[in-house]
């Protein structure tokens, strides 16, 4: 393994450990009531970074990334079959939080912890240089890969991606999407330009990147 391959595996089962969010949670935030389980799976060699929000019941119940109907749509999305998807030589999958976050009075997903990215994101990235094409899925990922680019609304954002690819930096350009899960079927079909127009050029930039395989680090030794 390289130095920066060894650095990665060391921030990863620190990651593992991570307990901040049950022990240490940030000033006006509930402990997180549940014992965590933190899922992400990083890669020295991955051309495509997936950033996401956080797992779900399912994930948290598999402790792997997006083994659920929105990874089903998702790797529909991508173009991509379940084993290109889970190799870490193609995909890095890093969401912004890390650990299910519970649920709200509606039974709804809570959004994201705001422990969860102070704390790792940006030595996590700072050890995948290799990154060419983020996939920022839903407003907290895109609020933080894009910064001033975002628009007020997801729907503004994700509309707006050709001039987010263009704006983005050329060498790891950041290609908004809309959450893959099954409540936002009606954004789809509101949006048909999405599938019409987005889609294809996820799936032709993806087909491009993935072919690029030489070698990897996986993000947990246990699965």
């Amino acid at each position: 393994m390289t130095a920066r391959e060894d650095a990665l595996a060391s921030l990863l089962a620190d990651i593992s450990a991570c307990r901040i969010c049950r022990d240490r949670p940030r000033g006006g935030t509930e402990a997180l009531p549940h014992e965590p389980r933190p899922v992400c799976f990083a890669s020295a060699r991955a051309p495509i970074l997936i950033a996401g929000q956080a797992p779900g019941t399912r994930v948290h119940a598999s402790g792997r990334p997006f083994t659920d109907p929105s990874g089903d749509r998702l790797r529909t999305w991508l173009g991509v079959e379940a084993e290109p998807f889970y190799d870490p030589d193609n995909f890095a999958i890093v969401p912004m939080g890390f650990c299910f976050p519970g649920n709200d009075a509606r039974g709804g997903d809570l959004p994201p912890r705001r422990e969860c990215a102070p704390a790792w994101r940006r030595p996590l990235l700072e050890l995948m240089p290799q990154v060419r094409l983020v996939l920022a899925i839903g407003h907290h990922a895109q609020a933080w890969h894009l910064g001033p680019l975002r628009k007020k609304s997801l729907t503004d954002t994700v509309r707006d991606w050709r001039a987010i690819l263009a704006g983005s930096d050329p060498e790891r350009p950041v290609l908004p999407l809309p959450h893959p899960s099954w409540r936002n079927s009606g954004w789809i079909r509101k949006n048909p330009w999405f599938e019409t127009e987005l889609l294809p050029e996820l799936r032709q930039r993806v087909a491009a990147l993935i072919s690029l395989r030489d070698g990897i680090v996986s993000c947990r030794k246990a699965v």
